[in-house]
C-alpha cells in the first residue's frame, strides 16, 4: 500500500509527497505535530497539516532569512528570534562570531523537543552557549523590550491561526520599538501566487511599510512551499537592503553556503512586474 502526505496550497491545488513512514504525531497545547519520513525530500516537519520544513530544502529558507541582514548591517551583537522551534534560523545565526547573544521566543516547547529528537540537523546548535530559549507568546515578549535588539527575525507560521498576532500592526510596532536605532526586522511574508496567500501578504506588507522607514521585500524559490516561490519581508530604520551589502565582509567570513550569495542577494530584491503592482497598491 502507497502512503501520500498531501498539504492544499488552495481548494483547487495541492502539493503531495510519498510517505515512507510517520515517525512522529500527537496533539501539542497549540497545534498538531507530525514528523513524517520521505523519499525524496527527506525527513518532513508538519504544523496543522502544512509543510514547515524538510531536510532537503529548508537550508533555502533559513539561509535566505539570516544572511541576508547579516550582510547589511555590520555590527549584529543581540538577536531576538520569534518562532523558529525547529533551529535552522539559530544554526545560520550561530555560523557568525560576532554574535553575542540570540533570544529565540518559541510558543510551544513541544516543537522544540520533536525537532531535537527527529531533526537534529536543525536543532544541532540550539544549545550553543549564546542562545536563550523562552517559551511564551513572542507579542507578549515583545512588549517588554525596547531598544534592545540590532537584529529581529520573525519565522512565524502562516498568518492564520496561532500565528495570527505575528502579522498585526501592533506585532511590528512592538519589532520596531525593540529594535536599536539601527536595527534590522526581517520576516517570512508567504507566497504571492495564489489568492488568499497574496492577499494577507498585502496585508502584512502594509503594516510594515506604514511603520518602517525602509521597507522591501525579497524573494527566493522553495520547492515544497506553496508555487515553489516564497517571500522574505526586509525593514530597518536605517540601513537600504542593496545600497548598504557589504559583500566583501560577508565575503571574507568565508562561510559555506547552498543557496545564498552576495550576488544572488541583489537579485533577489528585484521583483517580478506582478508582485511590483501587488506592492505598489499598498504601499
Amino acid at each position: 500500500m502507497e502512503l501520500w502526505f498531501s498539504e492544499f496550497h488552495t481548494p483547487d491545488v495541492k502539493f503531495s509527497l510519498r510517505v515512507n513512514k510517520q515517525l512522529y504525531g500527537k496533539q501539542s497545547n497549540y497545534q498538531r505535530i507530525d514528523v513524517l519520513d520521505t523519499p525524496e525530500f527527506g525527513r518532513v516537519l508538519v504544523l496543522d497539516g502544512n509543510i514547515m520544513l524538510t531536510e532537503r530544502d529548508e537550508f533555502i529558507y533559513d539561509e535566505m532569512i539570516v544572511h541576508v541582514p547579516m550582510a547589511v548591517h555590520p555590527a549584529i551583537k543581540n538577536v531576538l528570534v520569534i518562532g523558529a522551534g525547529d533551529g535552522g534560523v539559530v544554526r545560520e545565526l550561530t555560523r557568525f562570531d560576532q554574535i553575542e547573544n540570540i533570544d529565540l521566543v518559541e510558543m510551544d516547547e513541544q516543537v522544540v523537543e520533536v525537532c531535537r529528537q527527529f531533526l537534529p540537523g536543525n536543532a544541532c546548535r540550539l544549545d550553543d552557549k549564546r542562545v536563550n530559549i523562552f517559551f511564551e507568546n513572542g507579542l507578549k515578549f515583545l512588549r517588554r523590550c525596547e531598544d534592545k535588539y540590532d537584529l529581529i527575525i520573525v519565522d512565524s507560521n502562516d498568518p492564520f491561526g496561532p500565528s495570527e498576532g505575528l502579522f498585526t500592526k501592533e506585532f511590528y510596532g512592538n519589532c520596531y520599538k525593540a529594535l536599536k536605532e539601527d536595527g534590522i526586522m526581517v520576516n517570512q511574508q508567504g507566497s504571492p501566487f495564489y489568492a488568499e496567500d497574496a492577499e494577507a501578504m498585502k496585508r502584512s506588507h502594509k503594516r510594515i511599510a506604514s511603520t518602517f522607514p525602509i521597507s522591501r521585500v525579497y524573494q527566493a524559490h522553495i520547492p515544497t512551499y506553496a508555487a515553489g516561490y516564497w517571500l522574505f519581508g526586509f525593514a530597518s530604520k536605517k540601513f537600504h537592503p542593496i545600497d548598504d551589502m557589504d559583500a566583501e565582509r560577508w565575503t571574507s567570513l568565508h562561510l559555506r553556503t547552498k543557496y545564498y550569495t552576495t550576488r544572488l542577494h541583489k537579485g533577489a530584491f528585484y521583483l517580478p512586474a506582478f508582485l511590483e503592482e501587488m506592492l505598489k497598491e499598498v504601499e
